[in-house]
C-alpha cells in the first residue's frame, strides 16, 4: 500500500492572530478592565453607577453575579484607561470601522482606543458617550436568554475581534506591534511625561532634562534628548510584528536598513523588538547595527525577563528611576 503524505497546514497566521490577542488583553479585552478599575478612584466609581446603571439592570448583572462596570461604560473608568472604549466596543459588537465611520458620532472618540490618548475634549464628552454606549449596552443584557454571564464577557467581544483580526495583513499586524510597543513606552515613563499627543511624548527626566519619544517611521520609535544647543538623537527602535519564521530574515534586513538610515541622522543606539522565540545567531546576524533585541511577546504582554530589561533600558536612556516592574506592567 502506498503511503500518503497529507500537506502540513499553515500555522503562522494563528501565531499572528495570537500576538494581537496578547496587544488585546493589554488594551481592550476584559483583564485590562480588571487593571483599570485597580487604579480607578471608588468613590467616583459608586457615584457613577447610580447615575448611569438603570436599576432593572442593575438587578439582572446582580443575579448573574456581575459587577455592572463590567458591562456599562463610566466616565471614572474610561479616564483611567482610555483604551477601554474598545471593551465597551467589543461587548457591543461593532468593528471597529463602522464604529468610528462618519456619521456615527463616535469618531472623536478614535485616538482612546488606538493610542490611549484622552483630551481635555474628549473627557468632556465622556458622560454623552457613556449615556449613548450605555444605553444599548442596558438594552444587550436585557434581551439576552440565557441571561448574561461571565463567560459572555469574555466571549462575546473576541467574536468581533476576530472578525477585525481576519482582516489583517502583515502590514496591519505590524503596525499594530508598533503602537502597542509605544503604547508600552509610554506606559514606563508616564510619571514624567509633560506633554503628549498620538505620536509624540515629551517628558522631563530626573535631572530636569528634556527628552521626547516619537513614534514615525525610520526608526519605528525615536528617543531623542533637546536641550538649548539643539537635540541630541539618543535610542533608535524598529519594531517587527508577524511571526511567519520564513520572513524572519527580510523583517530583520528591513530593520537593520532602518537602523542605518537613523544612523546616517545621528542616532547612537539601536533596538531592535521582534519575536524572539525562534531567532538564532544566523537571523542576528542579519541586523549587525542592533545592539539589543527584545521580544515582542513579552513586551506586549508586559512579562518575562526581556520585559524587565526593556523597562530598565528604556528607564536608563531617558534618565529616570527604574520602574516598579510586576505582572501587569509598571
Amino acid at each position: 500500500m502506498a503511503s500518503t503524505t497529507i500537506p502540513v497546514p499553515d500555522n503562522s497566521r494563528q501565531i499572528a492572530f495570537h500576538e494581537l490577542l496578547v496587544v488585546a488583553r493589554q488594551d481592550w479585552l476584559i483583564d485590562a478592565l480588571k487593571d483599570a478599575l485597580g487604579t480607578a478612584d471608588p468613590l467616583r466609581l459608586r457615584e457613577e453607577l447610580t447615575s448611569f446603571v438603570p436599576a432593572d439592570v442593575h438587578r439582572l448583572l446582580a443575579v448573574a453575579g456581575l459587577p455592572d462596570e463590567y458591562v456599562m461604560p463610566l466616565p471614572v473608568i474610561l479616564e483611567a484607561k482610555p483604551t477601554l472604549i474598545g471593551y465597551y466596543r467589543l461587548l457591543l459588537g461593532v468593528p471597529r470601522k463602522s464604529f468610528y465611520g462618519s456619521g456615527t458620532g463616535m469618531g472623536t472618540f478614535k485616538s482612546m482606543e488606538e493610542s490611549g490618548l484622552l483630551t481635555a475634549n474628549q473627557t468632556s464628552l465622556l458622560p454623552a458617550f457613556c449615556t449613548a454606549m450605555g444605553t444599548a449596552l442596558a438594552e444587550l443584557v436585557r434581551q439576552l436568554s440565557p441571561s448574561i454571564t461571565q463567560r459572555d464577557l469574555v466571549e462575546l467581544p473576541v467574536m468581533t475581534l476576530g472578525q477585525q483580526f481576519q482582516g489583517a495583513n502583515n502590514n496591519i499586524i505590524g503596525s499594530e506591534a508598533i503602537k502597542a510597543v509605544f503604547r508600552v513606552i509610554k506606559e514606563i515613563v508616564q510619571q514624567h511625561v509633560t506633554e503628549e499627543s498620538e505620536t509624540e511624548l515629551t517628558l522631563q527626566n530626573s535631572a530636569g532634562r528634556t527628552l521626547t519619544i516619537v513614534l514615525a517611521s525610520d526608526p519605528d520609535v525615536g528617543i531623542r534628548e533637546t536641550g538649548s544647543g539643539g537635540s541630541t538623537a539618543l535610542v533608535a527602535i524598529e519594531i517587527k510584528g508577524g511571526t511567519d519564521r520564513s520572513n524572519q530574515h527580510n523583517r530583520i534586513g528591513e530593520a537593520e536598513k532602518s537602523h542605518l538610515k537613523a544612523r546616517d541622522d545621528g542616532y547612537r543606539d539601536f533596538w531592535t523588538v521582534i519575536r524572539s522565540k525562534t531567532l538564532d545567531d544566523d537571523a542576528r546576524r542579519q541586523s549587525p547595527t542592533t545592539r539589543l533585541w527584545f521580544d515582542a511577546a513579552q513586551i506586549l504582554d508586559r512579562s518575562g525577563p526581556e520585559w524587565e530589561n526593556f523597562c530598565r533600558e528604556i528607564a536608563r536612556v531617558v534618565g529616570i528611576p527604574d520602574p516598579a516592574i510586576g505582572p501587569s506592567g509598571p
